[in-house]
């Protein structure tokens, strides 16, 4: 056993080690993969002083128990669930000087969908293209995490960070997502372009890291030829013939067939890592430029 490890005692519904991503390998089918909330990823790192794309654990609704093999510190973001260590229930939002032997136990969160658990020198399993990341698509990276493994911790490198990690967690029944227009806006009627603004959408329960689809208020198109395939993004909002957008997660395709007619944000596509079945969305129009990572 690594002198510096985790041991995953209850694996929960979905645990995956994530990084920043593998970006730059599109023209091979590789998507960039990555935390589907690299926000949270950043915010739990620099609270440890680790790199800002050091591998943690994205767990999705809770569920995870992990055992410290030496004195570790951890740190929690995103989705905000209710921890214990050793049975007791600590803040969630301090950092978390664990001792060796001791267990620390995430609940299901309250709001959000993926909370994010870093320690100090980050989950140090091998590389696969420059990323630590698992994609759930193509099966690239570390296999999801199972009862029963023992994670290795890096070497911690850096002193403690404890400014700029404020990153709030999301809330509430609903999400408001900024897009700007996609490479295909002109294959919308502009009634459908104002729908996508003025319209609510609700998540539905088919999603995944891949996508997400919405329903809600229809979008029409203005032609009805037939698209190549083309490249596309994380954050692409699609729309297939029945009209009903679906959202791109970090673990997309690289090309898609169907048209784009609007690009999240990147906060905006961090927040729509979060979002749960069943929840209210919306979308703001975002008209200023802004720069891309990640391709």
């Amino acid at each position: 056993m690594s002198e510096r490890a985790l041991t995953v005692l209850e694996a929960g519904a979905l645990t995956l080690i994530e990084d920043l991503g593998r970006p730059g390998f599109a023209a091979l089918g590789v998507s960039p993969s990555g935390a589907a909330d690299r926000g949270a990823l950043i915010a739990a790192n620099r609270r440890l002083g680790n790199e800002d794309g050091a591998a943690l654990l994205e767990v999705t609704m809770g569920g995870l128990t992990v055992r410290a093999e030496s004195d570790l510190l951890f740190a929690l973001t995103g989705a905000s669930a209710p921890v214990t260590v050793d049975a007791v229930a600590v803040s969630p939002q301090q950092v978390l000087a664990v001792a060796s032997g001791s267990v620390v136990r995430l609940g299901v969160p309250r709001w959000g969908l993926r909370t994010y658990l870093a320690v100090a020198g980050g989950i140090a399993v091998p590389e696969v293209l420059g990323s630590r990341s698992t994609d759930v698509l193509s099966g690239l990276g570390p296999a999801p995490v199972r009862t029963g493994d023992v994670l290795p911790v890096g070497r911690v490198r850096s002193a403690l960070a404890t400014i700029d990690a404020d990153q709030v967690p999301p809330s509430g029944p609903g999400f408001m997502l900024d897009a700007m227009p996609g490479p295909r806006r002109d294959w919308f009627t502009d009634d459908a372009w104002r729908t996508l603004f003025t319209g609510r959408y609700r998540v539905t329960d088919v999603g995944d890291r891949v996508g997400l689809r919405l329903r809600g208020a229809l979008l029409g198109r203005a032609r009805d030829d037939e698209l190549p395939s083309e490249a596309v993004v994380a954050g692409s909002v699609q729309v297939p013939p029945d009209g009903q957008p679906l959202i791109f997660g970090p673990d997309h395709p690289v090309t898609g067939g169907y048209p784009v007619i609007a690009v999240l944000t990147e906060s905006a596509r961090d927040a729509a890592g979060q979002l749960r079945p069943g929840q209210e969305v919306r979308f703001r129009h975002h008209a200023a430029p802004i720069a891309w990572t990640g391709v």
